[in-house]
């Protein structure tokens, strides 16, 4: 499935636009304005992370951007460590100051690409990844994150996925692409839908619904769960 990812933005770009973007990012309104769904996948997200672990103690946030996620997560359990991982360093930034201010367990920053975290064996109990693996390029990528996260779980640990996906069938992604480019125009007129393409086609590389719950098996994870898909978003996890 690997395709030419050569004219992609670099790391190096893609920090630099989440360096700038630390005030829309922390506003949940602004920052997932372009996200069909978004309250709701955080809600059934971390939900399904507190059922599957009642008595969780370690969570870790790839891609944590300023912090929503792990926010959402310490309103539902208190006083979690929370690891949080994200290229941006502003970002990271905001978000110690955000979740520090919520939990009276550890605060760890990791300023990484999460192609190379180096995490430790069996140590969490969740690990959340909000609108980030939509960066990763080819086969190899993905394969390499999501044995990590399998690797970095306690057994009956899980991880919950929120992100832009794509489709098998090309098809059935031009028609998902029509309703999303229709919603983008309700927010903001042609001009917006077309920016917010552009921004894809340069800077993501979305991986299918089935291709991803096919890999979370695939690295060794006993079960996969669906928690909702729209157009071209969905929220997903497993259980090591």
């Amino acid at each position: 499935m690997d395709t030419d990812n050569s004219k992609k933005a670099s790391v190096g770009e893609i920090r630099a636009r989440f360096d700038g973007d630390v005030e829309r990012f922390s506003n949940l309104d602004t920052g997932q304005q372009t996200t069909i769904d978004a309250p709701l996948t955080m809600e059934l997200c971390t939900e399904a992370a507190r059922y599957i672990s009642p008595g969780t103690k370690e969570l870790l946030d790839i891609g944590c951007g300023a912090g929503n996620y792990t926010l959402k997560m310490l309103s539902k359990v208190p006083g979690l460590n929370c690891t949080l991982n994200d290229l941006s360093l502003p970002m990271l930034e905001r978000a110690r100051e955000r979740v520090s201010a919520e939990t009276a367990g550890s605060v760890t920053l990791i300023q990484q690409d999460m192609r190379d975290l180096k995490l430790p064996g069996s140590h969490y109990d969740i690990i959340l990844a909000a609108a980030t693996f939509h960066h990763l390029r080819g086969d190899a990528d993905w394969e390499l994150v999501f044995s990590g996260a399998y690797h970095a779980l306690k057994p009956g640990g899980s991880i919950w996925i929120s992100d832009l996906i794509a489709h098998d069938s090309p098809p059935i992604d031009g028609m998902f692409r029509g309703r999303y480019g229709a919603y983008l125009e309700g927010l903001g007129g042609e001009g917006f839908r077309q920016k917010v393409f552009d921004y894809i086609a340069y800077e993501d590389t979305p991986r299918s619904l089935n291709y991803q719950l096919q890999l979370l098996k695939k690295v060794g994870f006993r079960f996969t769960e669906i928690l909702h898909k729209n157009s071209y978003f969905a929220a997903f996890g497993a259980v090591k």
